[in-house]
């Protein structure tokens, strides 16, 4: 029998002898290849951490203690532990489990995630309710090296600093590899830098600066920081006001244990950040070997590491074409993102200009103002980030691009539903938040080949921002050549023409408004006019009121919330012209819909072709 079989909870743990749980962590790095292999997910990141999990879960009680997972892609093995294992073949599908923390889930996740450099405010939130409610228990944060760039990490590192309060926290950085001295030297420093001994070092030091004279004493005050500093190479986060430990091979189970119970026995005072070194994909071979890590993957067959990827043409490769062949001819074109090189398709540009590429880092908002700033030198900078990691830099969207009227292209990717990734990174909001801003020129194609063209349009648009939203889709019609089509600003393409009913898209539903108007055409006896907007802002408002000269219905279909395209179509049809026509408008529902396929994604919103027909069908009738 099997010691996984055996776990349930976190307390079962409690139960193992150290070889027990040296073995259980071998049976749940298989068991989690096993289900990552069917289900797809962050495999990479949840493998490096296993003797993480387990052994956090051996020493603190949770949920009691709150273990506080930053981004959530390293939470598999977690949630297994915790109560979730016969359901962890459901992850990231239709009323399974989310890929990331989510506190209606389990009560073990006290924080939910899934956008990154989080988890040390959210631990000082819960740190400083436990002090003023006289609790007694553990906050323990983990955050990666990449989410910890971010400056809110920072921001909360810093406060965590200044109230000085009781709290672990865990950086778990697996971009090295640990050589046999680097792991001697960690377990040396980690006894030293975590013993009693070194606390009373640090009293002395206290004590003795206190008779000194000021600039003899100044200088001796550091000698604390700088002796921790020589031995580690690290003083930043002493600086911070942290008790820095580390760096700690990650994978060494008896030290890990060994400190936990360090801290949990308070021998360790005041906020503790703990430098962990793991390797990402850790005990998976085709993981390890991966450039990526097997960082985010698709259903891949166990043995080989192979992926189950489709061949075919998606919106994001469209981008990368395009932006290769305009770069080409045009020196001044530069490709920013943040930390996504591969996810945006930026990596190929990265490859054929490398001085033309900048990666930020889990920086968004730095990486628009930056963009801004470079095109202040006639730079036209295109900036790829998601639909959902552009919210964290709306203010540097408003102030440091609107509001000057700055020329930064913005290439807003998984605009719309994401499936299996869910709420957290559906692109929902991204025209409400930009069609409210003046100067700005929002864009949606219908297919590829008009996704071609509007990145050919922002190239030459140099006085004011613009932005381009696409899914995470294939791409229909486009053709990877040479061929551009003129768009003129703010014009629609009527596609189909027709009477009483015009139907006004935005975006790639277009095929699905077509297949539509062909029900309406069968079952209604009705040809309808249907109209490729392409402008979210500005809309064309000639055509609109061309067409309510004929037309008594309007629908407007967009994939994304309330007060994005069908609020700049209703706010023409109902104040800007004599005649106010009849308005069906198609959007996301105000809730969050869950992981799922994408099209179940699009019935439970409402903007399902099935949906979308029965509507109009009641309407005529």
């Amino acid at each position: 029998m099997s010691i996984l079989s055996k776990i349930n909870l976190p307390k079962d743990l409690k139960k193992l002898s150290f070889s027990e749980l040296q073995k259980l962590n071998d049976e749940l790095r298989d068991y989690t290849i096993e289900v990552v292999s069917k289900t797809g997910g962050h495999l990479g990141a949840s493998l490096g951490v296993i003797e993480l999990t387990t052994a956090l879960h051996y020493v603190f009680d949770a949920p009691r203690d709150k273990i506080i997972w930053d981004v959530g892609h390293q939470t598999y093995p977690h949630k297994i532990l915790t109560g979730r294992k016969n359901k962890i073949h459901t992850l990231r599908k239709k009323n399974g489990l989310s890929g990331f923390t989510k506190r209606s889930e389990s009560i073990y996740d006290p924080f939910g995630a899934a956008h990154s450099s989080t988890s040390i405010s959210a631990s000082l939130g819960i740190t400083a309710a436990r002090d003023i409610l006289n609790k007694n228990f553990d906050v323990i944060s983990v955050i990666g090296d990449g989410a910890i760039s971010a400056g809110m990490a920072f921001e909360g590192l810093n406060n965590l600093g200044h109230l000085n309060k009781n709290s672990l926290i865990i950086l778990n950085d697996n971009e090295m590899s640990i050589a046999e001295p680097v792991g001697a030297m960690s377990k040396y420093l980690v006894k030293l830098l975590s013993s009693k001994s070194y606390e009373s070092f640090r009293d002395i030091i206290k004590n003795f600066t206190k008779r000194l004279p000021n600039e003899v004493g100044e200088f001796a005050k550091k000698t604390e920081g700088y002796f921790k500093g020589y031995l580690t190479g690290n003083t930043l986060f002493e600086e911070l006001g942290l008790n820095y430990i580390g760096p700690v091979d990650g994978h060494n189970l008896k030290l890990l244990v060994q400190l936990f119970k360090k801290y949990k026995k308070k021998e360790l005072h005041g906020p503790v950040f703990l430098h962990l070194i793991t390797q990402k994909g850790r005990g998976y071979k085709p993981a390890e070997e991966s450039k990526d890590k097997f960082h985010g993957v698709s259903s891949f067959d166990v043995k080989t590491g192979v992926q189950n990827k489709s061949k075919v043409v998606t919106y994001t490769n469209v981008v990368s074409d395009t932006l290769l062949k305009l770069a080409k001819k045009d020196k001044k074109i530069v490709a920013i993102t943040a930390a996504m090189p591969s996810g945006t398709g930026l990596n190929k540009f990265q490859e054929k200009y490398p001085l033309r590429f900048y990666d930020v880092g889990i920086a968004e908002q730095h990486a628009v103002t930056f963009a801004g700033g470079m095109t202040t030198e006639s730079i036209k900078p295109f900036v790829a980030i998601y639909s959902t990691f552009l919210q964290r830099a709306y203010d540097q969207v408003v102030h440091d691009i609107a509001i000057q009227s700055l020329p930064v292209r913005f290439l807003i990717d998984r605009s719309g539903f994401v499936g299996a990734d869910g709420a957290t990174h559906a692109g929902s909001f991204d025209l409400s938040y930009l069609c409210c801003l003046p100067n700005f020129i929002v864009m949606a194609p219908s297919n590829g080949e008009e996704l071609k063209n509007m990145i050919k349009l922002a190239q030459s648009i140099n006085n004011k921002p613009s932005a381009i939203r696409y899914p995470r889709d294939f791409a229909y019609e486009y053709n990877n050549n040479n061929n551009f089509q003129k768009i003129l600003i703010g014009k629609g393409k009527i596609l189909k023409k027709g009477k009483k009913i015009a139907f006004l898209n935005l975006g790639t539903r277009l095929k699905k408004v077509l297949e539509i108007n062909e029900m309406i055409k069968n079952h209604h006896k009705l040809n309808c006019t249907v109209v490729d907007m392409r402008f979210a802002k500005p809309i064309d408002a000639k055509l609109i009121q061309n067409l309510n000269k004929t037309h008594d219905i309007f629908i407007t279909i967009e994939e994304n919330a309330i007060g994005g395209f069908s609020s700049q179509v209703n706010d023409l049809l109902i104040n800007k012209l004599n005649k106010t026509p009849k308005i069906l408008n198609f959007f996301m529902k105000d809730e969050f819909i869950d992981q799922s396929d994408i099209d179940d994604q699009y019935n439970k919103s409402g903007i399902s072709k099935e949906l979308i027909f029965d509507k109009i069908s009641t309407l005529l009738k």
